[in-house]
């Protein structure tokens, strides 16, 4: 089973490494779902992260209905995460009515070639998602990052399954959000390759809070670990 690190940050991505982390996916801002990071950080993980890595595309916070201003900012980041040379994209478009944008992501996947793409936790709010993983399928994304329309991942589980079952294994239906040591036994015994999650402490400065209140976490590496050897002795 691969385990995919949600790194939100240098610290979080080199701890994912150093861990024994199959794989990440790096972003910024984890408190608001993830958005794409700054140029500085791609630059600094494409020199000294040696594992895959996958980029979020995601201009901003909120929906994922976007401008056609935030489309091309979207397209611009694809292009200069394919010449910094990491091997994935992680991203997608819907409608206003919560259904898949097919053109907008068509344009993205194949933007996007060779690299792989995952679409992300957007499905987890479209209307029908047994019929968008075939939509998804049909449109030749490589993976879709899903909870199953839960906030956790583990009460998504009947879900996952179902649509591991519809895809045939011709895209891999990769669960996330909630997944810990105590929980990925359940995935893994369910046949599921691969599993995501941030594993995170959080590091919030209480002296800052006066400037921000959300919370500071960053990937641990003890606690990558201890999901790690969850994953080889099931």
């Amino acid at each position: 089973m691969i385990l995919e690190i949600c790194a939100n940050s240098y610290e979080s991505a080199i701890n994912a490494q150093i861990a024994g982390a199959h794989r990440i996916e790096i972003c910024s801002e984890l408190s608001v779902g993830g958005i794409t990071p700054s140029v500085g950080l791609l630059e600094k993980i494409s020199k000294e992260i040696s594992i895959p890595v996958h980029v979020l595309i995601r201009p901003r916070s909120g929906n994922f209905c976007y401008s056609n201003s935030e489309f091309e900012q979207m397209k611009t980041d694809i292009l200069l995460c394919k010449k910094l040379g990491f091997q994935g994209i992680v991203s997608g478009v819907l409608t206003k009515n919560h259904e898949i944008d097919i053109e907008k992501t068509k344009q993205l996947i194949s933007l996007s070639k060779p690299l792989k793409f995952t679409f992300h936790r957007a499905f987890d709010v479209v209307v029908n998602p047994k019929k968008t993983v075939q939509i998804l399928q049909d449109l030749g994304v490589d993976r879709i990052l899903t909870s199953g329309t839960k906030e956790k991942a583990s009460d998504g589980i009947d879900l996952l399954i179902e649509l591991k079952k519809i895809t045939e294994n011709k895209l891999i239906i990769l669960p996330g959000s909630g997944i810990n040591k105590d929980n990925v036994t359940l995935f893994k015994n369910a046949g599921f390759e691969e599993i995501h999650t941030s594993a995170s402490k959080i590091i919030t400065d209480k002296k800052s809070i006066f400037f921000d209140k959300t919370t500071q976490t960053v990937s641990d590496i003890e606690t990558i670990k201890t999901i790690l050897k969850s994953i080889n002795n099931a």
